[in-house]
């Protein structure tokens, strides 16, 4: 039988977890949920972490990208998508996207559909809808992919 946390237990526990790494109200409100604390309490909870700079939604935002960036090659729609689904405010999202060097992001995609071009087979127009379809599940926007891939991309799918 698990032990009940009190609010005060719940708040340390959650302190330590913010800790950790970079939290969002979002995650923390579940997780108190998990562990039993009535929606008052953690409220409570919330507005605490936040006051004293454990959660900060626009530091989340920014390691969040970075980090779906850096290590999963995520697109900037794939990005926004999953932090909204967080409920975080457009104005950190679109902040944290800003801070994707543009240059990069082509050449990072440009790696990323080179890699997978090796993969495929077939002529070259279900190649390029191939990879305009894996370009769209990684979340990056049409007009970067044509932009990689060439004008005559747009003309020779449609």
């Amino acid at each position: 039988m698990k032990k009940e946390l009190s609010p005060e237990e719940a708040l340390f526990r959650a302190a330590a977890l913010c800790s950790t790494g970079e939290r969002c109200r979002h995650d923390i409100s579940e997780k108190l949920a998990q562990w039993g604390i009535a929606p008052a309490a953690a409220a409570k909870i919330v507005k605490h972490l936040v006051e004293e700079g454990y959660i900060d939604e626009a530091r989340y935002c920014r390691s969040f990208v970075n980090d779906k960036w850096r290590f999963d090659r995520w697109g900037r729609v794939k990005m926004r998508y999953a932090l909204k689904q967080k409920g975080l405010p457009d104005v950190s999202i679109q902040s944290a996207l800003d801070t994707i060097d543009e240059n990069e992001y082509r050449n990072g995609l440009r790696e990323l559909l080179d890699k997978k071009r090796a993969s495929l087979a077939g002529d070259e127009r279900e190649i390029r809808a191939k990879l305009l379809r894996f370009a769209a599940s990684r979340g990056f926007e049409p007009a970067a992919v044509f932009a990689v891939m060439g004008p005559e991309t747009t003309e020779d799918l449609w």
